[in-house]
Parts: structure tokens; sequence; C-alpha cells
């Protein structure tokens, strides 16, 4: 099918794989780092919120060197996981991890950002009401901040359908089981004859994020209407 190899198609479901789980995996952590930092002040916030960013500042293949430092068979956690049978390095797994990583903050920030614009007012109203925290949060913030939170999930996913840099470093390049779609495009790169089916790769990729672009786009409004219509 459009002359690509099955390693190649492979790649593009193993793409699609892992970045709905590092998606769906960021989600809940996610939003409530988020929240943390636009509502709390407490002692290390400046901390993590450049830990959480760490990964936008970083070179993707010096992340990708810490995951294997860290969750490799040798790595200080790596070891002890690999003996209860959970093995991250060289595993899809391992590919979802990086990618979750690197998508993490753009995730975050875009949910904090929607977080901050709803008013507290609203939230201290439903608390003077009876709500508890986690009441208010759901009923309150999390329905007026949805739109910057799918906003938040669909850049993840976008960033995990193109990441290369982190995951090639930490699970390398092995076909049907961590070669994503990046780091299929680079192989056709590297062989003769491989320039026309690393373009229909490429155009493949271009087609995937304009269709999550749309998708968020959809959602997005879809949910900005119906807090209106509330």
């Amino acid at each position: 099918m459009l002359g690509l190899p099955p390693d190649a198609w492979n790649a593009v479901a193993l793409s699609l794989r892992v970045a709905s789980v590092a998606t769906l995996a960021s989600l809940l952590p996610g939003l409530a780092v988020a929240w943390l930092l636009a509502r709390r002040r407490f002692p290390g916030r400046a901390l993590l919120d450049g830990l959480v960013h760490l990964p936008l500042i970083l070179p993707p293949v010096v992340t990708g060197y810490l995951l294997l430092l860290a969750l490799g068979r040798r790595g200080f956690l790596g070891g002890a996981l690999a003996e209860i049978g959970i093995v991250f390095s060289f595993r899809w797994t391992g590919a979802a991890l990086a990618c979750a990583v690197m998508g993490f903050p753009l995730m975050v920030r875009a949910m904090r950002l929607s977080i901050e614009a709803v008013d507290p007012k609203l939230e201290q109203a439903a608390g003077t009401l009876g709500a508890g925290p986690l009441a208010v949060f759901l009923t309150v913030t999390l329905p007026l901040s949805l739109p910057g939170c799918i906003a938040g999930a669909v850049l993840a996913f976008a960033k995990a359908m193109g990441e290369f840099g982190a995951t090639i470093t930490f699970v390398s390049n092995i076909p049907g089981e961590t070669q994503t779609l990046p780091s299929a495009i680079y192989t056709l790169t590297q062989v003769p004859g491989g320039e026309g089916p690393a373009l229909r790769l490429t155009l493949i990729s271009v087609a995937l994020s304009v269709a999550a672009l749309l998708v968020s786009e959809f959602l997005a409004s879809r949910a900005a209407r119906r807090l209106r219509a509330g």
C-alpha cells in the first residue's frame, strides 16, 4: 500500500500506539501538576516548575540518556524494576515513557494557563456552598478549563508522534518493537532508494499531525459551546 514496506506501516501503527499510551498516562499527573502550579504556593514550587520544563530545555538525546541511566537494566531504578519483570529500555513501553516525558511540559503548560484563566472567585463561591476541594475542581475548575486541557493533551500527543532523540537513545531503533515513525523515516533516508518511502512516510506524519490539530479544535470548540450554553 502506497509503496511502503511492511516495517514502515508497523512504525506508523507503533507511533499511534506509543503516542496514545503516553498521552493517556500523562493526563492525570499533568492535571495534578498544572493545578498545583496554578493554584498553590508551597516551598519548592519553583523547583517543581523547573523540573517539569526541563525536557524542553535539555537536548532530547540528553533526556533519553538520563532515562537510560535511570531505567536501563543496569540503571539505579531499572535494575530493581527488571527483577520484578518491569522493563522499559529497548521496549515499546520505554518509547511511550520517553514520549510522555518529552510531551509532559507542553501538556502541563497548556493546562496550567487554562486553569489560571478560571476566576478563583467562582471556586471560592462553590467552596462557600459546601463543596470540597475535589468537588470544586471537578464541577468548576475542570469544566471551565476543559478547552485548554484538551489542547494540552493534543500537544502532548503531537509531540509524542514526532519524538525522535529521546526515544532512539533510550529504546534504540528496533523494527517491530521500538521503531516509531520518525525512526523509520531516518532509517529510510540512510539506505539506497529509501527517499521515496521516506517522503511518503513524511506525508503520512504531516497528515496525522493536521488531523490531531483538527480534532483538538473541534473538541475545544464543542467544550466552549457547552460552557456558553450552560
